[in-house]
């Protein structure tokens, strides 16, 4: 099959695109950045934005599937979220309609759940976004639903933070912290149970969203691990990993911890945005039933093995970003004032 990855050069797009190339099939990158893998002779590169509609309408020919990665994250400004989530996804989807696309699977986020009051997190459950990403999330799964009852054939897919080799974006900090033999401060005690995703996990589903029959598929679901722990413990084993002897430290003050971060967040001296810090010290986890009963979705990786995969990735590839920061999944986010805090621990 031809598959179009919107965003393919980021962390899900490139991920996605060795698992598709390793099945046979044809990849087409539509990124406003450059895709520059060894993988980059191997697909067919067009650099855009999908806010430029006539730059979609000219890759849509001849796709079978279009995957929607692409997205501006919550370090973005809010009106570059809302034009990018929601007007170009927008483009993205009445693009692909018009030219015939006979589905689209896009990505979407349990961002869209807000801060909840309940778990496991169902499909049908309440959606109420935080902050620009969160709301821009819901508005484009509306414009996905819309065509989906317009005939064409429309996954959403909500997966939970998904980490693996080429993940960095806020994960970086923790990877930072084990590799130089320092603690690492969790909101809380760290004894809620939280769950996370391998990225090879979500292109599996991915993958049989594009391949199974159009009336199993032409729904949402959730995707997460089938296995996690506390997030004292799933972080304390990459500590362990590290080898330096290093211990998770709970922050049993929640409540003094998120106002503090919401002031730092505010001055723009920490890169950790609301939905991060209110929810890191409370369950969250999604069933993922639906999708193992509909898609047979089957998750290898448990949160620890997700974790370590992507410590061990950061490490071997330290050189290569080791002074690079920004907002995007594929290079550390810049810690701010924390890279001070770090040394308390």
């Amino acid at each position: 099959m031809r598959f179009l990855i919107t965003g393919g050069a980021g962390f899900l797009g490139i991920n996605l695109t060795r698992y598709l190339l390793g099945r046979g099939h044809t990849v087409t990158s539509f990124d406003i950045a450059s895709f520059d893998y060894p993988e980059q002779s191997q697909i067919t590169e067009i650099r855009g934005d999908i806010r430029d509609r006539a730059a979609l309408d000219r890759a849509m020919p001849g796709i079978d599937v279009v995957v929607h990665t692409a997205a501006a994250l919550p370090l973005y400004s809010k009106e570059d979220i809302f034009s990018t989530d929601i007007v170009g996804s927008r483009n993205v989807i009445e693009s692909a309609h018009a030219a015939g696309v006979r589905r689209l699977i896009h990505i979407s986020s349990t961002a869209v759940y807000g801060i909840p009051d309940h778990h496991p997190l169902l499909e049908t459950d309440k959606l109420q976004g935080v902050g620009p990403y969160g709301v821009s999330k819901i508005e484009a799964e509306g414009v996905c639903a819309d065509h989906r009852g317009a005939g064409m054939c429309v996954t959403i897919i909500r997966p939970k933070s998904f980490i693996g080799p080429e993940r960095l974006g806020v994960f970086a900090m923790l990877y930072d912290w084990a590799y130089t033999g320092h603690g690492f401060p969790v909101i809380g005690t760290g004894n809620n149970p939280y769950q996370y995703l391998d990225v090879e996990d979500l292109c599996a589903a991915i993958y049989l969203c594009a391949t199974l029959p159009e009336n199993k598929v032409n729904d949402t679901f959730n995707v997460g691990a089938k296995v996690f722990d506390t997030m004292k413990q799933d972080f304390q084993a990459v500590l362990d990993h590290a080898g330096k002897g290093k211990k998770i430290v709970p922050l049993p003050i929640a409540a003094l911890m998120v106002w503090t971060l919401r002031i730092l967040e505010m001055f723009k001296l920490s890169p950790l945005y609301k939905w991060v810090y209110e929810t890191a010290y409370k369950e969250s986890f999604v069933s993922i039933e639906k999708a193992e009963r509909v898609l047979g979705y089957a998750p290898k990786y448990s949160n620890k093995d997700a974790l370590l995969r992507n410590y061990d990735w950061y490490v071997a590839n330290l050189a290569n970003f080791e002074h690079a920061s920004g907002v995007s999944h594929r290079v550390p986010w810049n810690q701010g004032i924390l890279k001070y805090v770090k040394l308390l621990f």
